[in-house]
Order: C-alpha cells, then structure tokens, then sequence
C-alpha cells in the first residue's frame, strides 16, 4: 500500500489535491440542492415546523397532519405491488440459449443482492428528494473472497457531480462520499494512520437524536473517466481520504490499461421523478405538495388554538368586583380575551386545500379504495382505479427503464468477473427446481470466422432486456385469472379450435399473451400430429379386421374422435344459463367472474321490473 504514496505512480498526492480541488467546485454548484434534500426530510418525517417559526402564538403546539405522508406511502406502494422482473432477449439466434439462461439466473443474482431492500429504499428517496439511485458494484470480498456483484441504494446528498450536466455519464467526475470509523480505516489502510478525521465538510441531514461523527473520517470514491490515446474512453477509480490514496486503479497493473469496469460507465443509476433541465437530479412529490400541506397545518394550527380557547371557561372582571383576579383565573389568566365563533367557511376552504393536496399527489380516494357516494359497481370501483393510476404507472415506467439499465450493468459485470463457475438454484419450465451452473465464458467474445480468407470481428453476445412487473397488485392478479378462465371457457386450448384462437389472439393484448399464443400453437400442432397418427391407425385396423375378421377399426375410429375433442373448454359453447339485457347482449352467466357478477347486480338495479 506505501507504493501508493510514490509520487512516480500516475494517481498520488498531487492528483489526489487536484480532485479534491474539483470536489469544492462540484459541491459549490450543489449546495441548493443539497439544502432542498435536507428540508424534504423534514417534511417527510412531519418535523419541518423546524423550518418556521410563529412569533404570534410563542410556546403554542405545533400540528403536522398526515396528508403529505400518507400521500407518499401510498405511492410508494404502487411501486412495491409492481416489483420489476427482467426477460433477457437476444439480438443474434445464436445467443439464444445464453439469453434464456440470464432470464433465469438474473432474478436469482437479484435476490442474493437483497434488491428488494435497495428497490424499497430507493423508491423511498425517489419520492422523498425527487430522484432515486442506486449503485452496481463488484465487491471482491462477497463469498469468501471469490467476488459477486453488489446493488446498493445510495444517497444522493453523498453524491457530487459537474453542474449543468443532464446525464451523469457526460460528467468528467463523479464523486461518491461517505463516513467510516476512524479505528476500522488504519486497521485495513495502514498507511492512513496519523491521517484521519475531518478535511471535508458533508451535508447532514437534521435529526432529533445527537449523531457524533468525531471518531469518524470522510472517505471519497473517485470516479473519472480518461481518454486513451485510440480515443477509447476508460473508467478509473480511487479511493482517498485526507489526502491519502488509499487505492487507485492506474496504479494497479491490472487495471491500469483496461480501467477500472469494462464497460466504462460509472455504476450509478439515477432515476429522477420529475426531470429537471440541466440536472441529472430531479424534484418530488414534497417539493410539489409542501405549500398546501403547509396552508393546512397553518390552519389546523389556528382552528385548535380556537377551540381550546372556546373551551375554556372566561370571565369579565369588573374593577368594583372586589374579587382576587389570581384567585379566580389561576388555570390560564386569559381574562379579556374575547372569543371568537369557528365559522363554518374555514372549515370548507381547510377541507378544499386537502382535496387540493389529493389532486396535486394524484392520490385521490377511489386510489386507496375509497369511494363517492353511490359508486358500488365493483366493474365501476375498477374502472375508476384504473383511470386514477396513470401517474403510478407513468412513474413505473421510469423505474423500469433504471431497472433496465442496472441490469445491463449487472451482465457487464458477469462478463468481466465471473470466471469461476456458479452454480443457481432457478424454477425450471416446469415449475420444479432446477441447478444451474454459469461463467463469463458464454458472454466473451466468439471468433467470426472466416469468409473468403478473411478473418471476421469477434462477435460479442448482447441483448435486450423488457421488464415485468413480478409483484403484482391482488386486482390485477385476480384480472389475470380472470383472462385465463375466459379462454379456456371459450374452448382457446381446445387442439380441435387452435387456428381461431390464434385469430383471435392476435386481436387481443394482455400481459402474457406470448406464452398463451405459444401454447395454443403447440395444441394446434399435437392435435394435427394426432389426427395424422389416428388416420394411420384406421387404415392398420383395417388392414387387421380384413385378414383376421375382427372389428378393430371401430374402437379405433371412437378413441380418434375422442382424442380429438378433448384439450378443455367448451370450444365457443356453453350450457350455463346467461342473463340477457334490454337489448339482448349476455350480462352474467354462471362462471362467477367479478365483472360478471357486477355488471349483473348493476343491471338489476336499474331494471324496474326487478322485485
């Protein structure tokens, strides 16, 4: 490590001077940011009276309602019923197999990452701060020293960058700080001893609790990006505190040529919430809504004030009275005060400025399954949930596509340091559980060939990857299955009806319809297989019956046509009993799906023949 300090090495003290030079001028060009990041926690932990103060009523209680929190958990909801899945696709058919093998070792690599606690946190300050990241590292101490990727929520009050870039890959630097123990650094960073404790000045947020950072230093990952002499652009990265380099990648032979990742992007993924111009970060649901919830709490503040003083018992003391003012006022001494009536008008613009704060949010109440009066349709409750969840799914969108970028990262990150096979435990296509084992071999470069003499490129497997929501919500499960019950009632897996179902298939969108498609086809071709195995069959019995006088070719010809109508499904038909409207369109049957059933009972309520 002391190798580290010789200033022959192309990343020493100098360097390490010059970078923290530009970490000042980068957290200079963010220090409003940063501010605003500190105020919205506040806000979401109802403290941010922090922020005010009210000289007319000194002492008096401070409420915070809940209409911004509640607003924020329910978004953060929405995202947790929509977990993303990835389903990795190839570009190339020979890739193929290797794609099918990331579609299912992905999830499972996810999992050993505890992504779902990243995904939680980082939606938490994605709705919180305006934008969410997360950074994708390769930790080698994971497994005992073998090395496996790392997904980590990262704050982005730690996080600095060039002002006035919009994507954080075009920023020369990026700087990622955090705080460590003093004793834990010279233990694993001998060269640091002597040198630790406070040179840098980070933002922290405010806290009820008293955090003491005196025994803690302040450490900075350095990621920059260099140009080589090809023109290819390569990432290093270094570690230094105080001054100390306490690693550098082009000081390290192995990286020093190559950079620090292959792919050379810097392994963060920001997901703002609502873009900003001229920033890679972006604003939230807080900066948006804290006005209003401020107007209420005013209000809630006056309107509790006045009914403790309504409250109270007064009295109007006369000079000639001869009674002992002390005496008789010792709970308060409001004596003269006069007390005024809460007009009825308050409270409508108090109640107009909460339903001002659900239509900002998007979280109306139909969102949270609350209805108006007179809406119990459940068709019509769906119906209206759905319209209300456009800002939810226009938000997923977005998550998925960082979800998208993670995961490439992640395939980069396999084809770079998983030269030791792994084995995972995947579902299978059966449902049951299967071992897989994987390495990087089947993600390096292959030989083209040659053509005419001509030695071809290498050919580098690369894919696509579309996200699904893995986690859904219990309507749109239940709409799913839903799906299901009516295609097979409608005879869709019915081999015999595997040309119409495919028509029809094609005119319908659902999620999955890929996979049913794909199973209707295999019915259609297994059913066309047995008709041609039943046709030979007849004409072998045949052939029997006419040497050896039997009847074989009857059962032959019953067990065909029985084959031949099974697969499920009533083919188009039923027998169930349907009930029809005034214009005669089928509104219920007896299948006992949910739309049934509710477009059944609204129609029985409108019709006045109904007993």
């Amino acid at each position: 490590m002391d190798d580290y300090q010789n200033e022959a090495m192309p990343v020493g003290a100098a360097e390490v001077a010059a970078a923290t030079q530009t970490l000042q001028r980068y957290k200079a060009g963010k220090a409003a940011l940063d501010r605003r990041l500190v105020d919205n926690e506040l806000w979401f932990r109802m403290g941010h009276w922090k922020n005010y103060q009210n000289p007319m009523m000194p002492g008096k209680a401070q409420p915070s309602s809940g209409w911004l929190f509640n607003s924020i958990a329910n978004k953060h909801a929405d995202a947790m019923d929509n977990y993303p899945e990835p389903n990795v696709l190839p570009r190339a058919a020979d890739d193929e197999q290797t794609a099918k093998v990331l579609s299912k070792i992905l999830p499972t690599v996810l999992e050993q990452c505890d992504y779902e606690t990243a995904y939680s946190d980082t939606w938490w300050r994605k709705l919180k701060t305006g934008t969410g990241v997360k950074g994708v590292f390769w930790d080698p101490m994971l497994r005992g020293g073998l090395g496996d990727i790392s997904i980590r929520s990262v704050n982005v009050l730690m996080l600095y960058w060039e002002p006035g870039v919009e994507d954080i890959q075009d920023s020369p630097n990026l700087f990622s700080l955090s705080l460590a123990n003093n004793d834990q650094l010279e233990s694993q960073y001998p060269q640091l001893k002597g040198h630790t404790g406070h040179s840098l000045d980070v933002a922290k947020y405010v806290h009820d609790d008293s955090l003491d950072t005196s025994d803690k230093s302040v450490v900075v990952d350095w990621y920059y990006k260099k140009a080589l002499p090809g023109g290819q652009t390569v990432l290093h990265y270094c570690k230094f505190c105080n001054g100390v380099v306490l690693y550098a990648s082009e000081n390290d032979p192995e990286y020093a040529g190559r950079g620090f990742y292959d792919h050379g992007q810097y392994p963060f993924v920001f997901d703002p919430l609502f873009v900003e111009e001229d920033s890679p970060a972006g604003f939230g649901y807080i900066d948006v809504m804290k006005d209003t919830q401020t107007a209420i709490d005013e209000m809630n503040h006056a309107m509790d004030e006045n009914v403790k003083l309504a409250a109270k018992q007064r009295y109007v003391l006369s000079d000639a009275a001869g009674v002992n003012e002390e005496e008789l006022a010792d709970f308060g001494r409001d004596i003269v005060h006069v007390v005024g009536r809460l007009q009825g008008n308050l409270i409508t613009y108090r109640d107009d400025r909460v339903s001002e704060l659900k239509e900002i949010s998007g979280n109306r109440d139909v969102s949270q399954g609350g209805t108006t009066s007179g809406l119990t349709a459940a068709s019509a409750i769906a119906a209206l949930q759905e319209a209300g969840s456009k800002l939810s799914r226009d938000m997923l969108k977005s998550a998925y596509r960082a979800f998208a970028k993670e995961c490439y990262l992640v395939i980069e990150l396999m084809r770079q340091f998983y030269d030791e096979q792994r084995v995972y435990r995947i579902t299978g296509e059966s449902g049951g559980t299967e071992y897989v084992p994987f390495s990087n071999a089947a993600l390096q470069a292959q030989p083209g060939g040659m053509v005419g003499g001509v030695q071809l490129g290498d050919h580098e497997p690369v894919f696509d990857i579309t996200v699904t929501a893995a986690k859904k919500s219990t309507f749109s499960r239940l709409s799913q299955n839903e799906t299901a019950k009516e295609c097979y009632q409608l005879g869709f897996f019915a081999p015999a009806n595997a040309d119409a179902a495919l028509a029809a298939l094609d005119m319908m969108d659902f999620e999955g319809i890929e996979k049913v498609r794909e199973r209707v086809s295999q019915n259609g071709t297994l059913y066309q297989q047995l008709q041609q195995m039943a046709q030979q069959l007849q004409k072998m019995a045949a052939i029997i019956d006419q040497q050896n006088g039997t009847n074989v070719s009857a059962a032959a010809s019953a067990a065909g046509q029985a084959a031949a109508g099974s697969g499920g499904g009533s083919g188009g038909k039923t027998a169930a009993a349907s009930t029809l409207n005034s214009l005669g369109g089928v509104v219920g049957d007896r299948s006992g799906s949910l739309s049934s059933q509710a477009a059944k009972r609204a129609m029985d309520v409108n019709n006045p023949n109904k007993e």
